[in-house]
């Protein structure tokens, strides 16, 4: 029995190594560099460092193979594009927008929703989706903006009680992000349900940890080996907390819907200029007494009205998507708000100017509307050149159904691409001495002569993020406020700070921040 199991490992260890150096993908990948690799297991040992080591390694590859190289192991080939002409042929294509591996992972919990499906269903979803990102809607989200932004201040003061206060920045901020993503997005106060929102927090966290680990363990690639692992058997109990709370969501906004009748589900074109006031200060609006803000269009209500129209999607597409955009709405903008925050609070220069900006429409007790934050030319500038140092999603996949033709090589159908953004963005070809902030990097004479693909913080192309515009809408508004309020003082060195390896960019430590009240 043993030696008939050793001779079966050995055949398919062969055949492996056949399919990897005599297949047609396996001829084509071999001529393209890469660092040393070994039979069979290719790099893997390149990467076998522990997990708060995983990205500086990978970052300093990139560095040393740049503008293109290979990875591989087992049968999985990647290959890495790091020149900005490379990353154009692939985002622009309509053809290459299959994930890949990686997203595989995230499945469990996800789904073939928005960011993991691919196809007609892609299309389909994207169709539906897209509305709920019109300026109609987004100019009224910019309201409950204002007011998420206004009491994150609130009890900043509050706990301060006229002194400085210490927060870690990746807690404290992901609670008033998770809230306005279910405010805006699905139509829900997480009010008075702290409980809940916690456990969901630690749960997003968690698991894209889980997919991490299981990316550079090839062996738990198979789904039966990884369900029999600790992390296995972790993800199991994490997707009962996320899923759990996508669907009291969902439970909670039919509720409303069907008290209703329905009425509030078909609004988009009923929206006007009149049902918000720019001119009148937020507090005199009264946000609880405007029917408005309680029955405007969210995006769980398209979902719900594609479901009774057409039976577009079903009840299991609907909470794919809610989990998707619960994910992506609230833990990225989170990651990108506690860089953003840290820099300002190192380059005291930088927030002065801000605050200087935003001083006059804050003064007048405006709340900050589309039109005003578009003149925040230079507030912009500074979160530009911060989600160029810093990006939320710092790497992306590409899966290969056909072959790609770039300008040296020809990709294989197959193969993986991997976008690399982190390192993009600090290509010293197109940005000079890239390690510093900078935010004249994003004048508009600087902008014009820079290839766009040097720069892609929402990703480009078909796949592109589709809601960034709401996006730096809330980044303005948060840093405005906190900014017209307070000032910034660093407690941890961004310098010091070492990145988990994750879907969404992150600290390992805490990254804090002092907020001196301003007097």
């Amino acid at each position: 029995m043993f030696f008939t199991i050793l001779l079966g490992s050995i055949l398919l260890l062969y055949l492996l190594h056949c399919f990897v150096r005599y297949s047609r993908i396996g001829r084509i990948v071999t001529k393209i560099p890469g660092p040393t690799s070994f039979p069979i297991i290719g790099n893997l040992l390149t990467f076998q460092v522990p997990d708060e080591d995983l990205l500086e390694k990978l970052w300093e590859i990139n560095a040393q193979y740049y503008p293109f190289y290979k990875l591989w192991f087992f049968s999985y080939w990647g290959i890495i594009l790091l020149h900005p002409n490379d990353i154009e042929v692939l985002m622009k294509s309509t053809k290459h927008i299959e994930k890949g591996l990686v997203y595989e992972f995230l499945k469990p919990w996800l789904s073939t929703g928005l960011l993991t499906s691919s196809g007609e269903k892609w299309q389909t979803r994207r169709k539906i989706l897209t509305p709920a990102f019109h300026f109609n809607i987004l100019k009224h989200f910019v309201v409950t903006l204002n007011k998420e932004a206004c009491y994150l201040v609130t009890s900043l003061k509050e706990e301060a009680k006229g002194a400085s206060v210490v927060k870690d920045l990746q807690e404290f901020i992901s609670q008033h992000t998770l809230n306005i993503i279910c405010e805006t997005a699905m139509g829900i106060s997480l009010k008075g349900k702290g409980e809940l929102e916690s456990k969901y927090r630690d749960a997003v966290r968690k698991f894209g940890r889980t997919v991490a680990y299981r990316f550079v363990r090839p062996w738990y690639y198979s789904n039966i080996l990884f369900s029999f692992s600790s992390a296995g058997r972790l993800q199991r109990k994490l997707l009962n907390t996320l899923h759990s709370f996508s669907r009291k969501i969902i439970a909670e906004r039919m509720r409303f819907h069907e008290e209703t009748n329905g009425k509030y589900l078909y609004n988009l074109e009923e929206m006007d200029e009149d049902d918000v006031s720019w001119e009148t200060p937020f507090e005199s609006q009264n946000y609880n007494k405007n029917p408005y803000f309680k029955k405007r269009l969210a995006l769980l209500d398209l979902l719900i009205a594609a479901s009774l129209s057409g039976n577009q999607i079903d009840e299991e597409g609907i909470r794919e998507e809610v989990d998707t955009f619960m994910f992506e709405g609230h833990d990225t903008t989170a990651s990108a708000l506690c860089f953003i925050l840290s820099l300002f609070a190192k380059h005291k220069n930088v927030q002065e100017r801000i605050r200087d900006e935003v001083k006059m429409f804050m003064e007048k007790n405006y709340d900050l509307s589309i039109p005003i934050l578009q003149e925040c030319s230079y507030l912009e500038r500074c979160l530009k050149e911060a989600l160029r140092l810093y990006p939320s999603v710092h790497i992306i996949f590409r899966h290969l159904t056909q072959d790609l033709q770039l300008k040296n090589y020809l990709l294989p159908a197959g193969s993986i691409c991997h976008v690399n953004i982190y390192s993009i963005h600090r290509n010293p070809e197109c940005w000079p001495n890239p390690k510093v902030f900078d935010p004249d990097r994003f004048l508009p004479e600087n902008v014009k002569n820079r290839n766009p693909y040097s720069y892609i913080p929402f990703s480009a192309g078909p796949r592109n993020c589709i809601g960034q515009r709401f996006a730096m809408l809330e980044l303005k508004v948060i840093v405005a406020y906190i900014l017209h309020n307070f000032h910034l003082e660093p407690v941890d060195d961004l310098d010091d700070v070492k990145m988990s390896i994750d879907f969404t960019l992150h600290s390992t430590k805490p990254l804090r921040v002092k907020f001196v009240p301003i007097k």
